[in-house]
């Protein structure tokens, strides 16, 4: 765990949901400035930092329910910084589970189990936002989830897929993505050697998971890096 120096410059919190599911791409755009990382799902009532106190969050994915408070006491804690972040202009980047949290946090409905999607396969993105423009029109990415949610009242729809109709949405200052933009080769690699991701990839049935990442991954992960510049820009400008 990273803090800044008193009087330094404000840092980055990333809340994580698992050890392994960690920042990966996001990192790398961010770094250089102080970033916090916090597992807060077994606290009733976690400490963290104001979101005045923030140059940005970051909230990651996990197997989770959204929803789920009874089991992970800590799950409203979250959805309520993630909620005060938005209205306080905050850059948030919330991915998979990190969306849900935040598209619930915002009103919209959760919806469990509305499909799961493990693999890489095309969204379409509808409208223009500066992290997903470098990405293209039609780019693969990484899907790895089973819940859904609505969009959120007022904010954009940015991708979708024939499954999942909300992929990204932008919401003020806040980007969620359904999808795993943030996965790079080591990463997946971590995914992979965990026993819960290794068997629900097992569950499903899906066993050419490296074989799609090789094909994907050199094309997607400059792109990602590209479009994740945007996120870390708006970062560093409040940091």
């Amino acid at each position: 765990m990273m803090s800044p120096p008193s009087g330094g410059p404000r840092p980055v919190l990333v809340l994580q949901h698992v050890p392994s599911e960690g920042p990966g791409l996001i990192a790398r755009a961010i770094d250089g400035v102080p970033r916090i990382t916090r597992i807060v799902l077994d606290e009733p009532d976690p400490a963290l930092p104001a979101v005045t106190e923030l140059a940005g969050l970051v909230v990651l994915g996990g197997p989770m329910d959204a929803d789920d408070d009874i089991r992970f006491p800590g799950l409203p804690t979250e959805r309520r910084l993630v909620a005060d972040a938005v209205a306080a202009e905050v850059p948030v980047l919330a991915v998979c589970l990190g969306m849900q949290l935040l598209a619930v946090a915002l009103g919209a409905r959760l919806t469990k189990d509305h499909g799961t999607e493990i693999g890489f396969a095309p969204v379409d993105v509808v409208a223009h936002d500066p992290v997903l423009a470098p990405l293209g029109d039609r780019p693969t990415v990484l899907h790895w989830h089973r819940d859904a949610v609505d969009l959120p009242p007022g904010a954009t729809l940015l991708a979708s897929s024939p499954r999942t109709p909300v992929q990204a949405f932008r919401a003020g200052s806040a980007l969620g993505l359904q999808f795993h933009l943030e996965v790079e080769p080591g990463l997946l690699d971590e995914w992979l050697r965990s026993g819960p991701m290794a068997t629900d990839l097992a569950l499903h049935h899906v066993t050419d998971l490296p074989a799609q990442a090789a094909a994907a991954l050199p094309v997607l992960v400059p792109r990602a890096v590209a479009g994740l510049t945007a996120f870390a820009s708006a970062v560093r400008e409040r940091a």
